[in-house]
């Protein structure tokens, strides 16, 4: 069977009802390499950079995509799922947009977008930074054993190795790496918000095997500027993703998009519902 590309994915189709079509396949599931596909649900990344692109689409919305806040409801199944989108608020320099997703009976995303205009004005830039560069470091491939199918859409280089399962213990936990989809085109909108979802929880690094697995409950995803195809030409972007809370059955973690040449491209904001895990012994 042929393997969807990233591109086909990320294509959505107008169903006549005002409603976007978008085809799920195993391919981009959340699943490890060593289980079933149907083991997992589509890759939050994907249905994120769905959730825009039907905002974007259906709506004729042209300005910048300035914030996105989804919820996922619950998995998604591997077929065709419809994107439905309103605006809330149109302008000339804000508006305000929103798209639920699902199939049949079952939602599965609801989310928010705002877009907005970019203008002349003040520029602080704190977030700036001199990463290092991409061609010194090499591509290091997740372990099919433990990454998701969704991860062979992604080419990973982490900056200080994958730091997995307590090599960060007693530290502050944080992963860097560059990211770029396998397809090597330049980065875009939906490429990046593909990529703010497309590492493995940052707290697997402080905590020893095996894997505590979660659920996304909802991700926020702040764009810092307008992505062109003059951003990254050879589609890379450095990360940086920090845990900043785990506690509860819940993780919180952070994370930084950089440019190659150092300028900050999105902040995102992920909250994360830890499975129930068994200690030995108990039935």
């Amino acid at each position: 069977m042929t393997q969807q590309t990233l591109a086909e994915a990320l294509a959505l189709t107008d169903d006549g009802a005002g409603g976007l079509t978008a085809r799920l396949t195993g391919g981009f599931s959340n699943a490890p390499q060593s289980a079933p596909q149907e083991r997992g649900a589509p890759f939050g990344g994907l249905m994120a950079a769905l959730a825009a692109g039907a905002m974007r689409q259906g709506l004729g919305v042209q300005t910048p995509l300035q914030s996105l806040t989804i919820q996922y409801l619950a998995a998604a199944r591997f077929e065709d799922v419809v994107f439905t989108p309103e605006m809330n608020r149109g302008g000339r320099n804000v508006a305000y947009a929103a798209v639920t997703g699902g199939q049949a009976g079952r939602p599965a995303i609801q989310a928010l977008g705002t877009f907005g205009r970019d203008v002349d004005g003040p520029v602080i830039t704190p977030l700036s930074i001199r990463p290092t560069p991409v061609d010194e470091l090499e591509a290091t491939p997740m372990d099919p054993r433990f990454g998701p199918w969704f991860t062979r859409h992604i080419e990973h280089r982490f900056v200080a190795g994958p730091k997995l399962f307590g090599a960060n213990a007693g530290q502050t936990p944080e992963l860097g790496c560059w990211m770029r989809t396998a397809d090597g085109a330049p980065l875009d909108e939906a490429r990046l918000l593909f990529l703010l979802d497309g590492l493995y929880p940052t707290y697997f690094t402080a905590l020893p095997a095996p894997p505590i697995i979660s659920a996304s409950v909802d991700l926020r995803a702040d764009l810092l500027t307008a992505i062109t195809p003059e951003t990254s030409p050879d589609g890379w972007a450095h990360f940086l993703f920090t845990s900043r809370d785990v506690g509860g059955g819940w993780a919180v973690e952070d994370g930084v998009a950089h440019a190659p040449d150092g300028r900050p491209l999105a902040l995102v904001r992920q909250r994360r519902k830890l499975m129930p895990t068994r200690t030995p012994g108990e039935a």
